[in-house]
């Protein structure tokens, strides 16, 4: 007989991930009563086609993945199993069970991400989960259990999140959004994607790195009761996309009317937002449009954030950075990054607005990106080490605190983070 279960993904540093699977009882068991040895879990990772997939996209960032390699199906580690109710909360007893799946950067198989030509999107996984071992539960010795049926996947970091597009008819955007329910006028925070999640997955412009942190409660709560709305809108190629549908470091993009067209929309369609505190940020690709974003509409945003932005410092004459001397900027990079060296894009822009006496410029440069907070396993006995390009982790998890000075950012009299400096604009 098929037996169900669920599952959960979570939004991590490294996108989404399965973290639990809850599979329903007969009868109920003990805590104790089962261990990460009385099941075996087998995925399959499949496209929209029922096809398996392979995990090429992470070569170039993970050297032990070798070329011919194909990772579409294999185990999964579980960690903890206990007893649980159905959104995968401990209990002393139920008749409900929970595996926590080991997960995280290099565990492929755990990953709800999968490519679609040059872009990421959220795949199909399969479960086989098999008892192996026999356990207890109120009446009788269980044996035999096999769960292959997914009847649910709880994504809670994407709980209140909407997909929508924008009229512009020349060149219309999807975004995803969120919505506080909180009072009052609220501001309006744009995320803009780098360039593995353009496409047509809406869903990946927010979730295929943790720009769900913005809608989380620490975040939301640093714009106080009212809370912020998040908008990630996203291109079906790429923000540096100068009309030739590739990625060009020319300075120059195809899409600004129409992102300009897509913001303008969205807060007429909500009145609730403060038109006078906008702020903008994005990574990378995202990144670089941001900074085309200030220079092309100076006035507009009421600060911004580029990470590992891609906007080569040659391309911005001295008349362009003199629009945005006086706006509040805060940029972040690693000098680890050897896809977009911060020695030719962030930094030397940051020190001309320096220069040019910006007051409120800021630089988070970080040496390397480490796993800060115990999420992926350590190496060597050492923090795990994320490629270098990848500094929106730290501006995610609330880390960038410091300046180009390794000093810590003051504002208001105040030390802050970037997120929260954001608030204060």
């Amino acid at each position: 007989m098929a037996r169900a279960y669920i599952t959960e993904v979570r939004v991590t540093d490294f996108g989404p991930y399965t973290t639990k699977i809850i599979l329903p009882l007969d009868g109920k068991v003990q805590d104790g009563a089962v261990d990460p040895d009385t099941f075996s879990v087998y995925v399959r990772r499949l496209d929209q086609y029922g096809r398996q997939l392979m995990v090429q996209k992470f070569r170039s960032f993970d050297p032990d993945v070798p070329k011919e390699m194909e990772e579409s199906r294999g185990f999964l580690t579980v960690t903890e199993a206990y007893p649980s109710d159905l959104k995968g909360n401990r209990l002393a007893e139920s008749d409900v069970v929970t595996l926590a799946i080991k997960h995280g950067p290099g565990i492929w198989l755990a990953s709800e991400l999968g490519q679609d030509g040059p872009f990421n999107t959220f795949i199909h996984t399969v479960h086989t989960i098999t008892q192996v071992k026999p356990f207890r539960d109120e009446k009788d010795t269980v044996t035999g259990l096999v769960f292959d049926t997914k009847i649910g996947c709880e994504m809670p970091d994407l709980y209140g999140w909407i997909h929508s597009i924008s009229t512009y008819e020349e060149c219309p955007l999807r975004y995803g959004y969120f919505a506080p329910q909180g009072p009052g006028k609220k501001p309006l925070v744009i995320w803009l994607h780098g360039a593995g999640e353009g496409g047509r997955d809406v869903a990946v412009t927010y979730a295929g790195n943790k720009v769900t942190a913005l809608s989380g409660p620490e975040v939301q709560g640093f714009f106080g009761k009212g809370g912020a709305y998040v908008l990630a809108p996203q291109t079906e190629t790429y923000w540096l996309d100068a009309g030739t549908g590739s990625m060009e470091l020319t300075g120059k993009t195809k899409y600004g009317p129409a992102l300009k067209a897509c913001i303008d929309e969205f807060i007429a369609n909500h009145p609730d937002i403060d038109p006078a505190r906008v702020f903008i940020g994005g990574d990378s690709n995202g990144g670089f449009m941001t900074v085309r974003m200030i220079l092309d509409y100076p006035e507009f945003f009421a600060a911004a954030f580029p990470v590992c932005e891609a906007l080569p410092d040659e391309y911005i004459s001295d008349e362009e950075i003199e629009k945005i001397k006086d706006l509040p900027v805060w940029f972040v990079a690693a000098k680890t990054d050897t896809l977009v060296p911060p020695a030719k894009f962030a930094e030397p822009t940051y020190k001309r607005l320096r220069a040019l006496g910006n007051p409120d410029v800021h630089f988070s440069y970080w040496d390397k990106i480490e796993d800060l907070h115990g999420l992926a396993d350590p190496v060597d006995g050492k923090p795990f080490e994320y490629f270098g390009h990848f500094s929106w982790i730290p501006v995610f998890n609330n880390d960038c605190d410091f300046d180009y000075d390794g000093a810590k950012v003051v504002y208001e009299g105040k030390e802050v983070s970037l997120l929260q400096w954001l608030s204060m604009h």
